[in-house]
């Protein structure tokens, strides 16, 4: 199988290959983070939230509320999974259960030091909970109780992301993207599907067959070194640990040019590779990808796959940043061409693009700009910040012709 049909097996099992064909419906939300198993959660908003966008890439123009009326009628859960992240429901079980094996985990390190250090006011908050309901951080927010006074803001967050880690809490809602935490226990009641109790009791070995082989499923096509990140797995899998995969059939091997290592697919999408195998899968979608999408979060794999060199620069100081802020990866039909830095300006609705880059090797043709503009066109609509303003581009010409695009519309 040639590279260009790895790619396009990849963003097919991501969802991110066709141009959606229907209109975005509520239960859309819950099937796409099934299909890739888990959604990453970042809070930074220059753009829409992260876990808004990667949908948005997938779906369309949808409603986000559809995320958080999900994760409030227990249709999602958060949890720790890649990093914290909304999962299906019916996953739940097995995400909990690996929590209880893997207190080598930072967050659960650092949240049993937390409660060792700071035993009283973190017993209190809990006791607090399970008197008067669920509550936020913000909810403690200038209380003084005791003699100590230990009721602040600023431990109370730090104490409650401490026992959603050790599974104590749990988030059941969310208002304006705040965490509402409530007792695990009075959560996990109004899950649905119900949690399967039958997954809790899974073994190490069974827990980390299944996310290996739902990895795969979820990658699409993927060499043995890329699985571990997906869902955080230590140690690493190796090709000698999915040879039984392979020989059990729920694994099909096969050779990806220019790969010197083999590469794994599942079997549930055997008929997928039998298309790319065909030279048959074919790219229609263009879309503005989240910094902490799936198909580029793992700096390694997304050189491998797509020869796309990445790093969310947000997290860097401003003088070592090459593209900007909060950088926008670009696909257009099967490939990463470029990325953008964006910002939304809620309160004038404008979609500001403060710098463009096309890949070295990528030209401007009029098809790549006419969808470029169409995608950016809608992800501003979806936004509501309607206007564009488009800045600086490379190359330098790509920002004259997409802002006649624009205006043409």
């Amino acid at each position: 199988m040639g590279l260009a049909q790895a790619q396009r097996l990849h963003l097919a099992a991501q969802g991110l290959l066709h141009v959606p064909q229907a209109r975005a419906r509520q239960a859309d939300v819950v099937d796409t983070i099934t299909r890739m198993r888990l959604l990453q959660i970042d809070s930074i908003h220059v753009v829409a939230r992260s876990p808004y966008l990667v949908l948005h890439s997938r779906l369309g123009n949808y409603q986000p509320q559809w995320l958080d009326d999900a994760l409030s009628e227990g249709r999602l859960a958060e949890c720790w999974a890649h990093e914290a992240c909304f999962v299906p429901a019916a996953d739940l079980p097995l995400h909990q259960a690996w929590r209880r094996q893997r207190s080598m985990h930072w967050a659960h390190k650092h949240a049993e030091r937390m409660h060792s250090e700071h035993r009283e006011g973190m017993d209190g908050l809990l006791a607090r909970i399970r008197e008067h309901g669920a509550a936020r951080a913000a909810d403690f927010e200038g209380e003084r109780g005791g003699a100590g006074g230990w009721w602040s803001w600023k431990p109370a967050k730090r104490w409650l992301e401490a026992w959603f880690a050790l599974g104590e809490l749990m988030v059941t809602r969310r208002e304006r993207f705040q965490r509402v935490y409530d007792l695990a226990d009075r959560v996990l009641a109004r899950l649905d599907p119900p949690l399967d109790r039958e997954l809790l009791q899974l073994d190490h070995a069974g827990l980390r067959r299944r996310f290996i082989l739902d990895t795969v499923r979820a990658l699409g096509v993927t060499q043995a070194r890329w699985i571990a990140d997906y869902h955080r797995l230590r140690p690493a899998v190796t090709d000698r640990e999915l040879a039984p995969l392979v020989d059990g059939g729920e694994l099909l091997l096969v050779q990806v040019a220019d790969w010197s290592v083999p590469a794994y697919v599942h079997r549930d999408h055997a008929e997928l590779l039998a298309q790319a195998t065909q030279g048959k899968l074919r790219g229609t979608h263009t879309a503005l990808l989240s910094p902490f999408d799936p198909v580029v979060w793992d700096r390694a794999r997304a050189r491998a796959l797509f020869g796309f060199e990445y790093t969310i620069e947000c997290y860097l100081p401003a003088p070592k940043r090459r593209y900007g802020y909060y950088v926008l990866p670009i696909l257009h039909r099967g490939q990463l061409v470029g990325r953008l830095d964006a910002k939304a300006h809620r309160g004038e609705g404008v979609f500001e693009i403060k710098a463009l880059f096309l890949e070295p090797e990528v030209e401007a043709t009029p098809r790549l700009l006419a969808d470029l503009a169409a995608a950016i066109r809608a992800s501003a609509h979806w936004h509501g910040t309607p206007q564009v303003r488009l800045g600086r581009s490379r190359p330098a010409g790509v920002s004259a012709a997409l802002r006649a695009l624009l205006r043409g519309a």
